[in-house]
């Protein structure tokens, strides 16, 4: 292999990193904490004219006085579906049908749930970190096969173990922060 190709192969990894890190802030976007927020519909789907769509593509969504979501879809023969969906995915808040729009009511979090939630964060920034282990396997499996000398083979996985124990220091901050999030009333 040549050290182009190998390079390429790295600058890869990186990327698929980056992703993981996306990837980790769109799921911890989904844990509500207690205050309103339009990304926990992100994973909403209602039926739009026969085709699963989401709740953010068919509606505005605004945030009112910090615990209460307004939603407005585009159509508003859609209302209906709306509520339905909210309600199937069952995201244990409150929905006010106003006609034209939809008012969601965020309730205040107990500790139990809370907690529960914490452990979610957890959950979740353990999967990515299994996920920049497993591209940093990956690419050492690669560069072990590149037959480069065995000091450039031991270089680029040091350098490799370097940017994997960065991402997941950037993981661990990411959910120390959701945690915090989380428990602060």
């Amino acid at each position: 292999m040549l050290i182009e190709e190998l390079q390429l192969e790295i600058e890869q990894t990186k990327e698929e990193m980056k992703k993981v890190l996306e990837n980790l802030r769109y799921e911890l976007n989904k844990i509500r904490a207690g205050r309103a927020n339009p990304l926990i519909l992100a994973s909403v789907l209602v039926d739009y004219y026969g085709s699963l769509t989401s709740v953010n593509q068919v509606a505005s969504i605004t945030v009112v006085e910090g615990r209460q979501l307004v939603i407005k879809p585009y159509d508003r023969s859609i209302i209906k579906q709306v509520i339905a969906a909210i309600t199937k995915a069952n995201l244990q808040v409150s929905l006010q049908d106003q006609g034209d729009y939809i008012r969601m009511n965020i309730p205040q979090l107990t500790e139990e749930k809370r907690k529960e939630f914490v452990r979610q964060v957890k959950k979740i920034a353990e999967e990515m970190r299994v996920r920049i282990r497993n591209l940093r396997r990956d690419i050492n499996e690669i560069i072990k096969k590149s037959k480069l000398p065995l000091d450039d083979v031991k270089s680029y996985q040091e350098d490799i173990q370097k940017l994997t124990d960065k991402h997941i220091a950037k993981v661990d901050v990411i959910a120390l922060k959701k945690e915090k999030e989380l428990m602060t009333i």
